[in-house]
């Protein structure tokens, strides 16, 4: 059973592509043979998008196996043919930026103005760098580091990939996977989350049609126990790439472990938002709410928890509680909207029952509840600003993933440095202050995989993205991320043709 749902064709004029399947295994869509079904829906509204049959162990075994036909060719292709390859896969997602967005906008319920200003060019631009950085990947110069031999560092590449990423940015998280793989000669099996798969196939089939090669990127759509599962634990795959939460990850690391795979891990984060005494407050104060309202907040980097320095602390609740109460909620697509709803009812009420049970101990100063009247079908929740909670309580310590904000303050910069790495997590940070010392400081000691000063959010493709701590290990985009998916291999030539060697008598033989 393969039915297109109810979305109209300005919404989703991509439709019509998904007809064959949810599946693309060796250059093109099929469907999954699982034997049960999934649905797509618009979180906007609650109807069905999209009807499609998910993947099953032997799925994932013919996108392993497509991928690994693939991966000799690929690999042996020269930096330039890569890079070739990769600047027309870039051209061909700028001529469907339309579709990506409307499609990103649909299944995950963003603001069409997020998807078209910042996912869908940040893939673009994330596609363009990795076009680039294919022709950069050398290894250390070469030199007779022993005297008697010449030695040089090779990167090669690791062989199959297989890579799971998250239903909150399934476009980007998609080119966050391929990308660096493929730009390093590996091919790659991609499994998105089954809630949002439709731009990631999209993805995949713009890869195609810009002339990379069938096999070096195949998706299969189904859920984490089944597809995921045997992914992560086949024994052709070299290596595993996973964002998501980090009880999740935990698993993936325990079934990695079995097959001694290469392993790169992006949880799950609390994000700390560290307001100084001298900080620009008007600055701060949109700044925690664009940081913390972000994709609804379901983003593993968007401020969670902001820690105000006395006596700025009620000054800053009450001007960002103000801003957060200006935020408009509606459909996606229309043009005033700013927040959409979260991925579906059951993120919702998941939401809302942090802040529930957060009233017993804390002051919810703005938000706290779900829109009536029409946006009551979707899975819509308002912005909502907590105060007052203490540091060891559920909502400081744990992730929400929604439009929340929690506050607190502090006194000295020690306990406000030391408030901000009092959780498991250390994926991103700000620091505010017009102090430059004090900022520095902040980024020394705040222990997190990137840290802001004065702003919280922005991305770039040529600066790494991963965790510290609980939040993982690994970094996505940038040069760095080649790391990830390299082998380093030592290469050491003998000068001397000499055959009895003077390090030969430590093991036979006299001088």
């Amino acid at each position: 059973m393969h039915n297109p749902g109810n979305a109209t064709p300005d919404r989703f004029p991509a439709a019509e592509r998904f007809e064959e399947g949810a599946q693309f295994i060796a250059g093109r869509l099929t469907r999954g043979t699982s034997g049960r079904t999934h649905a797509v829906v618009d979180p906007a509204s609650g109807e069905e998008v999209l009807r499609y049959e998910l993947a099953g162990t032997s799925d994932v075994d013919r996108a392993v196996a497509a991928a690994r036909e693939a991966f000799p060719g690929w690999a042996r292709a020269t930096p330039g043919e890569r890079s070739d390859a990769l600047h027309r896969f870039a051209a061909v997602l700028a001529d469907r930026a339309e579709d990506f967005a409307r499609a990103e906008s649909l299944q995950c319920g963003k603001p069409l103005k997020l998807s078209r200003e910042f996912d869908v060019p940040g893939t673009i631009d994330n596609t363009a760098f990795f076009a680039g950085a294919a022709r950069h990947l050398q290894g250390q110069s070469a030199g007779e580091y022993s005297g008697d031999h010449t030695s040089y560092v090779r990167r090669e590449p690791i062989g199959v990939v297989g890579s799971i990423a998250p239903w909150n940015y399934p476009l980007q998280m998609a080119a966050w996977k391929v990308l660096p793989a493929i730009a390093a000669g590996n091919t790659i099996v991609l499994k998105p989350a089954e809630l949002t798969p439709l731009t990631s196939l999209l993805f995949a089939r713009a890869a195609t049609d810009a002339g990379i090669p069938d096999g070096v990127i195949n998706i299969v759509t189904g859920t984490g126990r089944e597809a995921g599962e045997h992914l992560v634990g086949h024994p052709d795959v070299a290596m595993t790439s996973f964002t998501g939460s980090t009880a999740v990850g935990k698993r993936v690391a325990e079934i990695a472990t079995a097959t001694v795979k290469r392993l790169h891990l992006e949880l799950g984060g609390k994000a700390p938002f560290v307001v100084f005494g001298d900080a620009d407050l008007e600055a701060a104060a949109h700044g925690a709410v664009a940081g913390s309202l972000i994709n609804t907040g379901q983003d593993c980097t968007a401020a969670t928890r902001a820690y105000v320095q006395q006596p700025l602390y009620e000054a800053f609740v009450e001007r960002t509680a103000a801003l957060m109460e200006s935020v408009r909620l509606g459909d996606p697509f229309a043009p005033g909207t700013d927040l959409g709803p979260l991925i579906s009812h059951v993120q919702r009420d998941r939401v809302a029952g942090f802040v529930d049970r957060a009233r017993a101990y804390a002051r919810v100063v703005t938000g706290g509840e779900a829109p009536g009247g029409e946006l009551a079908k979707g899975a819509y929740y308002r912005p909502t600003l907590i105060a007052d909670a203490a540091q060891d309580s559920e909502v400081v310590q744990s992730e929400i993933f929604g439009p929340v904000l929690v506050v607190l303050p502090f006194d000295t910069d020690d306990e406000g440095i030391a408030l901000a790495n009092d959780t498991p997590y250390g994926l991103a940070a700000s620091a505010w202050s017009r102090d430059v010392y004090r900022a520095n400081r902040a980024t020394r000691e705040i222990k997190a995989g990137c840290v802001w000063v004065n702003d919280h959010i922005p991305i770039i493709s040529e600066m790494p993205h991963g965790g510290h701590k609980s939040s993982g290990y690994g970094k996505d985009m940038s040069a760095y991320s080649f790391d990830e998916y390299t082998q380093i291999k030592h290469v050491m030539f003998d000068n001397t043709a000499v055959a009895a060697k003077d390090w030969h008598r430590t093991v036979f033989g006299d001088r």
